[in-house]
C-alpha cells in the first residue's frame, strides 16, 4: 500500500485542475510545494491512524468546496466489449503464390533461435515454476551479489524530483529517455509540440522545443546516437528534428494525406523508419532520403497504434485498433517486409502499446512482448519461434479502457528474484508488477497525477522515472538511495 503522504497528495493532485483555473502555472507551483512538505512531514513519525484521519478529513473538505470527484472507473467505459477474448490463438498468413515459396524457404530455418533459446532456458531450470520468467534457487549466488534486496525495496520511491507543465492542458502521450543517458528526457504533446528536457545540471529545464506539426504529435523515437528525434503527427508527417537546437531536418509527407499514428527506427539501421498511420498501412522509409522503401509496405485490419522491433531487428510487431498484433518478418538487405503471424487480442480494443524485449534478466532469456491493450489489462507474452508467434504468460490487471496506455521493461538484467514491469494506467497511477509473482504482483504505486498516466520511461541506470498524463503533466519521480 502506498504511504499516507502519497496519498494525500494524490487526492491533492485530482482536486488540482479546479485550483486557479486561469493560471495553470501555479497549479504546477502548489502540487510541487505540497509534495515537498508532505514527504518533510512524513519523516516525523506522527502516529498512522492520525495520517489516515487526516486523509479522511481532506477527502471530504475538498470534496464539499469543489464538490466530489468523477469515479475512476468511468475511464474503462464503451471500448471494452463483452465478447470473448482470444488471447493465445495465432493465425498464419495465406498469401499469393509468388509470397508462398517465400513462407516456405523460411520455414525451412526450423522456427529458429527463439524456439531453441526457449527450450534450452527449460532443459537447465527444470525446477522453474510453470510460467515463471525468473529461476528460483538457481539464482542465489546472483542474489547474493546485488544485496539480497527485494524488487519492492529496489524499486521504492522517495518522491518526485521534478514537474514538467510546458504541456499542460494537452495531453502528452509519449515519454522517453535518451538511449544510456541518465538526464535527457523528450516528449511529444497533442499541442503539436515536442520537448526536450534536461535535469543536469540543475535546475531541470526545457533545453528545447520542437516546432512545425501542424496538428497533434502522436509519437516519436530517439535514434541511437540520440542526435536525431523522429516524429509522427495528425498532420500526416513525418519529420526528423536536429536535437541539439530543434531544428527540422526533413519532412516528409504521407503519401495517402493519411494521419500517421506510430514510428520507430529499425535497430540495427537507423536510417529506416518504420511508421503507421490510419488507414491500416505500415510504410518502411529512408529518412536520408525521404522515400518510401520498395516491397515496406503492408497493410493491417485498422489503424495503426503501436510498433516495436525485437533487438536483432528481423521481427516486427504491429498492432490495431481492432485488437490484433501482426508479427513481420524485416529483410535487413533490402527493408522488405513479410507478413507473419497475427495475433486476436480481443476483437475490437486497441493495442495501444507494443514493447519487446530478449530477455527479462540475466539468467531467463524468454524473449518476450509486453502489451497494453483496451482490457483492463496489462499483458506479457512470450516469443515461441522466428516468426513471432506469441504465448500468453500473465496478466496484470489495470484500469485500461479507451486512452494509449503505455508500458515498459525496466531496463536493467536484475539479479533478484522477480523482474518487474511498470505501467500507466486510467486510474491515474504508475503500478510496478513482478512478473513472477502469482499473487499480489504490484510492487509498488505511484500516486500524484491528476488523470490518465499515457506513458512511462526510465533512465538507463533506474534512478529516476518519469510519467507523463492527458492533463500534460510530466512528473520526475527519484528513486531512493539504499
Amino acid at each position: 500500500m502506498a504511504a499516507v503522504w502519497q496519498q494525500v497528495l494524490a487526492v491533492d493532485a485530482r482536486y488540482n485542475a479546479y485550483r486557479t483555473p486561469t493560471f495553470p502555472q501555479f497549479r504546477t507551483q502548489y502540487i510541487r510545494r505540497r509534495s515537498q512538505l508532505l514527504r518533510e512531514n512524513a519523516k516525523c513519525g506522527f502516529e498512522p491512524g492520525l495520517r489516515r484521519q487526516y486523509l479522511r478529513l481532506r477527502s471530504q473538505l475538498l470534496a464539499l468546496r469543489y464538490g466530489p470527484l468523477s469515479e475512476q472507473s468511468s475511464f474503462r467505459a464503451s471500448s471494452v466489449r463483452s465478447s470473448r477474448t482470444t488471447l493465445d490463438r495465432m493465425e498464419d498468413f495465406e498469401e499469393d503464390p509468388r509470397a508462398q515459396g517465400a513462407r516456405g524457404h523460411r520455414r525451412s530455418v526450423s522456427r529458429g533461435s527463439y524456439q531453441l533459446q526457449a527450450q534450452m532456458n527449460r532443459a537447465v531450470y527444470d525446477e522453474r515454476p510453470p510460467g515463471s520468467l525468473v529461476p528460483t534457487s538457481v539464482a542465489e549466488a546472483s542474489r547474493a551479489m546485488a544485496g539480497d534486496t527485494t524488487l519492492s525495496e529496489n524499486y521504492a520511491f522517495a518522491g518526485m524530483h521534478h514537474i514538467f507543465d510546458q504541456h499542460v492542458d494537452s495531453a502528452v502521450p509519449r515519454l522517453q529517455f535518451a538511449n544510456d543517458d541518465k538526464h535527457l528526457l523528450a516528449g511529444c504533446s497533442l499541442d503539436g509540440t515536442l520537448s526536450i528536457m534536461t535535469l543536469s545540471p540543475p535546475p531541470p529545464a526545457v533545453k528545447v522545443t520542437l516546432k512545425g506539426h501542424a496538428g497533434p504529435v502522436t509519437d516519436f523515437a530517439w535514434s541511437l546516437s540520440n542526435d536525431i528525434i523522429v516524429s509522427t503527427s495528425k498532420d500526416g508527417t513525418l519529420r526528423i528534428w536536429n536535437t541539439e537546437d530543434g531544428r527540422c531536418i526533413r519532412e516528409v509527407a504521407d503519401p495517402e494525406g493519411s494521419e500517421l499514428l506510430c514510428c520507430t527506427f529499425q535497430p540495427m539501421n537507423n536510417n529506416l523508419t518504420v511508421v503507421g498511420n490510419s488507414k491500416h498501412h505500415l510504410q518502411v522509409v529512408n529518412i536520408s532520403t525521404g522515400k518510401k522503401v520498395k516491397g515496406g509496405s503492408s497493410k493491417l485490419t485498422g489503424r495503426v497504434l503501436s510498433l516495436s522491433f525485437d533487438a536483432p531487428g528481423r521481427i516486427l510487431w504491429a498492432g490495431d485498433d481492432r485488437g490484433s498484433i501482426f508479427s513481420f518478418l524485416f529483410d535487413m538487405a533490402t527493408g522488405k517486409l513479410t507478413k507473419a503471424k497475427r495475433l486476436v487480442v480481443h476483437e475490437g480494443s486497441s493495442i495501444s502499446s507494443i514493447t519487446a524485449r530478449s530477455w527479462i534478466s540475466r539468467e531467463a532469456r524468454d524473449p518476450s512482448l509486453l502489451v497494453n491493450a483496451c482490457v483492463n489489462k496489462l499483458l506479457l507474452y512470450r516469443v515461441v519461434d522466428n516468426e513471432g508467434t506469441l504465448q500468453l504468460k500473465r496478466s496484470f490487471p489495470i484500469q485500461h479502457g479507451s486512452q494509449p496506455l503505455h508500458s515498459i521493461f525496466c531496463p536493467l538484467m536484475s539479479f533478484r528474484q522477480g523482474a518487474c514491469v511498470v505501467t500507466g494506467s486510467e486510474d491515474a497511477c504508475v503500478y510496478f508488477f513482478d512478473v513472477e509473482r502469482n499473487t499480489k504482483a504490484i510492487v509498488n504505486k505511484l500516486q500524484g497525477h491528476s488523470g490518465p498516466v499515457l506513458d512511462v520511461s526510465f533512465n538507463c541506470d533506474e534512478s529516476l522515472l518519469a510519467s507523463s498524463d492527458a492533463a500534460g503533466m510530466v512528473i520526475i519521480w527519484r528513486r531512493e538511495q539504499k
